[in-house]
């Protein structure tokens, strides 16, 4: 972990974020930190992009601080440092008067696993774009895991006949595709590997298999496994904070509560396309250049990609639905 003393405080890594609570790892060991009052004074900003490196839109886990102790095991967090990287999305709001702000969900990572299963629930494949449109913007690596590979049978023939082509098409544009199952070990080794020596950050929505998949790998302390309402067929949240958990033989991955809703952040419409990894040999090619929205303009090089098979249909829909909402 990273650890420097500086006059008279300490440098530490978040490792675990709880309300206002903190635990912060100082020369491999636990510190029970809370905000120094300045730090919580500081609001989120209205656009993170107005200063990345030193934004205070939420000290979370993975963030270097500096740390005051004022006891053997507990401290005061008075400073933040430069993030290398942040991954967030648009905040919940929970009263209709308050200001759209960004969340940031972790810092300092390599890289982001996203996980869904292929059945029980089935994968929401327009999350999944939205989750990899925020990781370009991030500029953070993704890899994509499809976890219960054991229930494929378990689906309808033609989600079956869906899932194959759409991560193909993922696999083609550039993101690695790692077919799991907890039950029948599938693909765990391939995972150890991608994720051996990196910070990750695993997201996905309640039920597709996220704990049991850290279970497995093993990552230190085990963590609480949930399952599957079978009324609503939603799953049920088992991971209620924000956790990074040491990998055996190097790395750490950052577990997360399941995100029911994802929305983008601070991403203009007109950088969409940019985002879209498949689109971006075309983008100034159309015959309105760089004005063109890529719907309905005539002359327009995406568009005929999508035409000419080499743009997915289905990631093109997803475009335009995101772009309507940018």
């Amino acid at each position: 972990m990273f650890h420097q003393h500086y006059e008279n405080e300490l440098l530490g890594v978040i490792t675990k974020k709880l309300n206002s609570a903190f635990e912060v790892s100082i020369d491999y060991r636990i510190i029970q930190c809370r905000l120094a009052g300045g730090l919580k004074r500081n609001k989120p900003k209205q656009s993170a992009k107005q200063d990345k490196d030193a934004s205070l839109t939420g000290i979370t886990v993975g963030d270097e601080v500096r740390v005051r102790l004022i006891g053997s095991n507990e401290g005061v967090i008075t400073a933040l440092l430069p993030r290398r990287s942040g991954f967030g999305r648009r905040a919940a709001l929970s009263m209709p008067d308050k200001y759209p702000h960004e969340q940031i969900i972790a810092a300092n990572i390599d890289q982001v696993l996203a996980v869904f299963s292929v059945a029980q629930p089935d994968p929401p494949w327009n999350l999944l774009d939205r989750y990899l449109v925020a990781c370009e913007d991030a500029g953070v690596s993704a890899v994509i895991c499809m976890t219960k590979v054991d229930l494929i049978e378990h689906q309808n023939p033609q989600s079956v006949q869906e899932t194959t082509p759409i991560l193909d098409d993922f696999r083609r544009i550039g993101y690695p595709v790692i077919l799991t199952s907890v039950r029948t070990g599938e693909g765990l080794d391939e995972l150890r590997s991608i994720l051996s020596g990196q910070l990750s950050l695993v997201i996905g929505k309640s039920g597709v298999g996220k704990s049991s998949l850290l279970n497995a790998l093993p990552a230190g302390g085990g963590v609480r496994v949930g399952d599957v309402n079978p009324i609503t067929g939603k799953g049920r949240h088992t991971t209620t904070h924000l956790e990074m958990l040491p990998l055996e033989g190097g790395g750490a991955v950052i577990d997360t509560p399941g995100m029911r809703e994802f929305g983008l952040w601070d991403i203009a419409a007109d950088e969409l396309a940019a985002r879209f990894p498949e689109m971006r040999d075309f983008l100034g090619k159309c015959k309105f250049g760089l004005s063109c929205v890529h719907d309905e303009e005539p002359g327009c090089a995406v568009r005929k990609a999508v035409m000419d098979g080499r743009i997915s249909p289905r990631r093109y829909r997803s475009y335009l639905r995101l772009r309507g909402a940018a």
